[in-house]
């Protein structure tokens, strides 16, 4: 076995960007089918028919490790060679994804071990990631001279809070949820007072303690980000009682921003820093943008997710979207599309660590929902068409049904005792997203939309080796749609249904690792155009690519870090 071609791309300059954005462009081309495809629509559009048929003759008797190994770029000696050169190709144009030894690239970081106070209510996932990006957008604060930061997409201000009380930094916390900014006042509120005694005990009562500061605010466009950066430390003279500000969830006019860029310097230095923890959809975009077009932003620290809400246009020179930001990738007229975009959140380490049984299972519920799309679309096709949303849901219903499997089928139990079950991702949907961070635009074509009263039908028969697939189809199928609100299924043939579908069942799993295996490429390529927009804005801008944290625990795990010189 093989893992891997030898990597050949670099990224260090404009010209070397835009080759390796080309070069990723060019191999997508005659991929655009899986890039297009819904795996829901598996057996009603036939979908492996576009797959090279030698390839799924392959690997429809490989075994199921084997095929989550796919995505990682890992193949077998007796594939044929398109196979082989396929995924080496993916794997040679896919960014490393090895956590970066974050010592040997910001000499003399120290990367805090959170006490039990600061890291109260964070999972291992989050607590891995807050420890590293802190101690990285404190490094970059101290090289640029800074010493306030802009926590954009802030949360429930977990990493404000680490940078206010272990780093010392002024931050604030914008967030667009006002019951985010509560929580965050409260949780700082908290932690001030286990400081305070700490301070006291040591007789250093004298040393200020910042909280940070919390604004409710819905950032649309980087000059209401720039604006409200502005506006507030210009206002730093507020009642300490009176930390948070509401700007009634709206966004700031965007004239403002040009109005308010006179006054951030202190004996003539810069004093901002954005920092993003997987800042949604285009608000990662926003970042870049406000970086470069406000002087008094010296850095950014930007780690995306979401991708697939991000906004996407017509590839003209001024158009301003998610994607694609860059003039070289607006030049080379490609759009991704949502599904493509979704795509690009599939992690490659969570499917090669997900183990037999449970990568079994997982391809055993692709199958049921791809079956149940063809009940869709003949009894009920209005469904489809109005595509009803049903929120955030997704991630509940999959940590639900997680929970229910470690219970019920011991074998799967043991393949996902080495992940984190905090992390929803650990479970990989039919239409997954990077949800551990994300808002999740979930529609009845995904699994999470009948997931909740389907999945205890599921895990159930865990210890019967899933033999009786048809009741478990038919359990799944009405679960389905009692939970579209859909009660009268007795004229419909599930029997039939399942008979046309079942013969196809088994080239689920090799369909579904193939196209997740391009998931690495796409997400590089939405990197790269970030990076190549920030290298075309500037030559006095410096940045760079890194990822920061374990790929297993965080998959999103590339930062974009950018330093004006």
């Amino acid at each position: 076995m093989d893992s891997g071609g030898e990597f050949k791309y670099s990224c260090k300059t404009a010209s070397e960007t835009l080759e390796w954005i080309h070069a990723i462009v060019n191999f997508l081309k005659p991929y655009r089918f899986f890039l297009d495809a819904h795996v829901v629509n598996f057996f009603k559009e036939r979908l492996w028919v576009a797959v090279d048929r030698e390839w799924m003759d392959c690997l429809r008797k490989e075994p199921v490790d084997d095929l989550l190994r796919i995505p990682s770029g890992v193949i077998q000696d007796h594939w044929p060679a398109s196979l082989k050169e396929f995924v080496l190709t993916l794997r040679s144009l896919s960014l490393p994804r090895e956590q970066a030894d974050l010592q040997k690239v910001f000499p003399g970081l120290q990367v805090a071990s959170l006490n039990n106070v600061l890291s109260q209510g964070m999972n291992h996932k989050k607590k891995h990631e807050i420890e590293a990006l802190s101690a990285v957008i404190s490094s970059i604060a101290s090289r640029v001279g800074a010493n306030t930061i802009v926590d954009v997409g802030s949360g429930q201000g977990y990493l404000a809070q680490v940078l206010s009380f272990e780093y010392q930094l002024s931050v604030i916390a914008i967030d667009a949820s006002s019951h985010h900014g509560r929580i965050t006042d409260a949780r700082a509120e908290q932690i001030k007072k286990h400081y305070t005694a700490k301070l006291r005990r040591s007789q250093l009562e004298s040393r200020g303690l910042s909280t940070p500061k919390t604004v409710t605010c819905r950032v649309l466009s980087s000059d209401t980000l720039k604006a409200l950066s502005n506006s507030l430390l210009q206002k730093d003279d507020e009642k300490p009682n009176n930390n948070g500000v509401n700007i009634d969830e709206k966004p700031l006019e965007g004239s403002v921003g040009n109005e308010l860029t006179s006054s951030l310097y202190v004996n003539g230095k810069p004093l901002l820093v954005l920092a993003g923890l997987h800042a949604c959809g285009d608000l990662s975009v926003t970042m870049l943008r406000t970086f470069i077009e406000c002087t008094d932003v010296r850095a950014v620290v930007s780690i995306g997710c979401c991708y697939n809400l991000l906004s996407e246009g017509i590839v003209e020179a001024d158009t301003q979207c998610g994607f694609p930001m860059s003039k070289g990738v607006k030049s080379a007229g490609l759009l991704l599309k949502k599904n493509a975009r979704d795509l690009a959140c599939q992690s490659a380490e969570r499917w090669r660590g997900l183990g037999e049984a449970a990568g079994l299972h997982n391809f055993e519920l692709h199958a049921f929902r791809a079956a149940f799309q063809m009940v869709l679309f003949q009894h009920y096709p209005e469904i489809i068409i109005k595509s009803p949303s049903i929120g955030r849901q997704g991630k509940a219903l999959r940590r639900r049904h997680h929970r229910r499997t470690l219970v019920s089928g011991a074998d799967i139990a043991e393949s996902l005792s080495q992940k984190n079950c905090e992390n929803e991702t650990s479970w990989p949907a039919i239409s997954c997203t990077e949800s551990a961070d994300a808002e999740e635009g979930s529609t009845c074509n995904d699994a999470a939309s009948i997931y909740e009263d389907s999945s205890h039908c599921i895990s159930r028969n865990c210890d019967t080796n899933l033999t009786d697939r048809y009741s478990m189809f038919v359990n799944f199928c009405r679960s389905g749609l009692h939970r579209l609100g859909l009660h009268n299924s007795q004229d419909i043939n599930f029997s039939g249904l399942w008979k046309q579908a079942e013969p196809f069942a088994e080239l689920i799993g090799p369909y579904w690792t193939l196209r997740a295996a391009l998931g690495p490429v796409l997400e590089t390529l939405l990197l790269l155009d970030r990076l190549l927009f920030l290298q075309e804005s500037s030559n006095m801008v410096e940045a760079v690519i890194l990822p920061i944290f374990d790929p297993v625990l965080s998959p999103r795990n590339v930062a974009l870090i950018a330093k004006k010189l």
